[in-house]
């Protein structure tokens, strides 16, 4: 019977023991059996496990957590009776022709509202909501850019429920960061940025916002992973976090257990558009600096070299002689900007900046960005299989760049068969360069992404004009021991490096 529950076993086997020592005593005594008191057993407890908690964090930070409601522009409606449908993605418009959805609704709307009036009304103003955060006693708050994007007017509503209007200071598309300000006679609760840079892989972290329009929800998490490049703009660098973060927690703060921000929420991965555990926060280190210039002009001047770059592979390390895979490899210096006037050239790979390596091509987007206009850099470059310095002045990163047109090549008649590489090239009308007119689907080049229409405007460190150049390059490449080529291609007006392994002997 002893099997069953397992604290009650013991329990009963000290009763029993006690029964039978205070039996044998009584009998000494007596001759006669006595009664055992059920005050000699003690009830079982279990101290609770020593967990960390969040409720102090959470009551310590929350007061300066809003929700941030943006009021967008009005936009035309049609007069259907205050009805109207929103499909979402893909949309009822990208149905086919036949398909039953798109009958049942266009009969439905027939029906019911008939012909559309001619003169469209006016409809409600759209409202979107997001999170932010006060970071000064005066009423500067955070956000992101997209939360307040188009938005025409502003309001935040306080963790007591306090509605009042703010004023957008400013905004930053680049890193998607946004300044509010919040007038009142009053001061405000308000958190701190951290030092995200002494926060490891595994750290617990709290997130505050308001999801789906529920102010005040409170979810707790890990750091995932840092220095996550997700294909929002040239200055990717996020904390990925699997604390929940749902539509509305955008704009909202990240904090570590001692309550200071390391992050700002801007992203979830989601096939469903729900939180599935992935997130992504823009780091404090970078929030910080943008916030400051927003606040001191509205906006946020960067350093600025003008060069189109490229990660360099293992394949491209090699093709250049370099002992690992690290560093920018620029495929381009634009027309009248620092890095032309500083003589950057294409193929050079730029793997330090001041003395501070670059391990890759958003590595140097960064530091870059991060210094400012006008200042001299020194750029250590990879090239010609050694290392130089280049003193380089910064410019000003501009608002709107526009990239200069550039004709396509047309394909004159000369084809030249490279079978090494499964590439047919002729001459390009120019005189710039060979042109891809064919890619053997099975050779090496097409597995690099080679494509019909790619010019061939380098390779190594030579200029090509004709196949017999390539053939030359790539003949001086194997006698310097190297195993792969580095092609310089031009597609309409991109630049780009590929390495093709070449045949020694």
């Amino acid at each position: 019977m002893s099997e069953n529950k397992p604290f009650r076993p013991r329990l009963k086997s000290v009763l029993a023991t006690s029964t039978i020592a205070g039996m044998a005593g009584a009998m000494l005594a007596t001759g006669l059996p006595s009664v055992v008191s059920s005050s000699m057993a003690e009830p079982v407890s279990v101290e609770a496990p020593k967990t960390p908690g969040f409720a102090d964090v959470v009551e310590a930070v929350s007061p300066a957590v809003v929700s941030v409601r943006v009021q967008n522009e009005v936009s035309p409606v049609s007069d259907r009776g205050g009805f109207s449908f929103d499909f979402g993605s893909p949309g009822l418009d990208n149905l086919p022709e036949d398909h039953p959805m798109r009958r049942f609704f266009d009969q439905f709307q027939d029906r019911q509202f008939g012909q559309r009036p001619e003169a469209p009304r006016r409809g409600p103003r759209p409202v979107s909501q997001g999170s932010g955060f006060f970071i000064s006693d005066d009423g500067y708050l955070v956000t992101n850019n997209h939360v307040v994007e188009g938005g025409e007017s502003y309001s935040i509503i306080l963790d007591d429920g306090t509605e009042l209007e703010a004023e957008l200071i400013g905004t930053d598309s680049r890193t998607d960061l946004a300044v509010l300000k919040v007038d009142g006679d009053r001061t405000f609760p308000y958190v701190e940025f951290g030092d995200d840079s002494k926060t490891r892989i595994g750290d617990w972290v709290v997130a505050v916002g308001n999801p789906f329009g529920l102010g005040g929800s409170v979810t707790a998490g890990i750091v995932s992973a840092r220095g996550r490049e997700i294909g929002a703009g040239p200055y990717d660098d996020f904390l990925q976090i699997d604390a929940a973060v749902n539509r509305g927690n955008s704009g909202g703060p990240t904090f570590n257990l001692n309550g200071k921000v390391i992050g700002v929420n801007t992203a979830i991965f989601s096939p469903s558009g729900g939180n599935v555990g992935i997130a992504f926060a823009i780091p404090a280190t970078i929030a910080r600096d943008v916030i400051n210039d927003l606040i001191d002009d509205g906006s946020v001047e960067r350093g600025w070299l003008g060069v189109q770059i490229q990660p360099v592979t293992d394949d491209i390390a090699e093709s250049l002689g370099l002992e690992k895979a690290a560093g920018a490899l620029v495929t381009m210096p634009q027309e009248d900007t620092p890095a032309a006037a500083a003589g950057i050239e294409p193929g050079d790979v730029v793997t330090a900046v001041n003395g501070e390596s670059i391990e890759d091509s958003g590595a140097l987007a960064r530091k870059i960005a991060g210094l400012e206009p006008g200042a001299t850099v020194e750029l250590t470059v990879w090239r010609n299989g050694a290392e130089e310095t280049v003193p380089v002045e910064l410019g000003t990163f501009p608002s709107d760049q526009q990239s200069a047109s550039m004709e396509p090549a047309e394909t004159p008649a000369g084809d030249y068969e490279l079978s090494q590489f499964g590439l047919t090239v002729v001459p390009s009308e120019d005189g710039e360069g060979v042109v891809v007119t064919e890619v053997d689907p099975d050779g090496p080049a097409a597995e690099r992404g080679f494509e019909v229409g790619d010019v061939i405007l380098r390779v190594q460190d030579r200029t090509i004009t004709n196949a017999e150049d390539i053939s030359e390059a790539i003949a001086d490449a194997a006698d310097n021991g190297r195993g792969a080529a580095l092609f310089q291609l031009r597609t309409e007006t991109q630049n780009r490096f590929v390495a093709l392994p070449i045949e020694k002997g």
